[in-house]
């Protein structure tokens, strides 16, 4: 599979997913009808091995996946939507769904994988539980092109609501800031409060001693 928005089993895909700018619409108009046709053309038994050994290595390795509708998403839209994936280790795969059914369904995933609407793409987060969904759902706000369908983190399926709920929780290292201001605060206040008995102590010794 090629390093693209959308990562599909040919190479000849390369030249379609570069940005089209916005003054040429029609050249626009003709990559999403030829990525639309990549998406449904068919393969032979070797592509389709490829592509399933690449999904089954991806399902193997996510720490959350989120399922997701991309029908109309703008191939400029799918290169922002890329990087801000990329900046979390997280990656968007397309693929027929006939195929994602069968590696999810040879992981132990039961998904109806099949019977989601439009185009489905899976979002694989490899960095951890929250920050794909926290991307996918702060990018779905202004794109409304990408819809949150489900997910499945912890080894267990999630609604869209669930993964909506689940963006909004802090990401390991800010939990760990916060923790970490909570313990020192009262170690500042507990430090102040010595230092302060330890002045108040010196001057009565002083004072014992005038």
């Amino acid at each position: 599979m090629v390093d693209l928005p959308f990562e599909f089993p040919s190479a000849q895909a390369d030249f379609l997913f570069f940005p089209v700018g916005k003054n040429n619409p029609e050249r626009a108009k003709r990559v999403e009808g030829l990525r639309h046709s990549l998406i449904n053309m068919p393969f032979t038994k070797e592509q389709k091995k490829k592509i399933l050994d690449g999904l089954k290595e991806k399902i193997a390795k996510q720490k959350a996946m989120i399922f997701v509708a991309i029908e109309g998403l703008k191939v400029k839209d799918a290169f922002t939507l890329r990087k801000k994936l990329k900046a979390v280790d997280a990656r968007l795969a397309i693929a027929k769904k006939t195929l994602a059914q069968i590696a999810l369904k040879e992981q132990g995933i039961d998904l109806d994988f099949k019977n989601l609407p439009g185009e489905a793409g899976i979002i694989f987060g490899f960095k951890d539980e929250t920050s794909a969904a926290k991307v996918a759902h702060e990018f779905s706000k202004t794109n409304p092109a990408l819809k949150l369908l489900a997910g499945f983190v912890e080894n267990k399926l999630a609604t869209a609501e669930e993964i909506a709920v689940l963006a909004q929780i802090p990401d390991r290292q800010t939990l760990l800031s916060q923790f970490t201001s909570c313990l020192a605060g009262p170690i500042r206040g507990l430090e102040t409060v010595l230092q302060g008995n330890t002045r108040n102590l010196l001057l009565v010794l002083s004072s014992i001693k005038k």
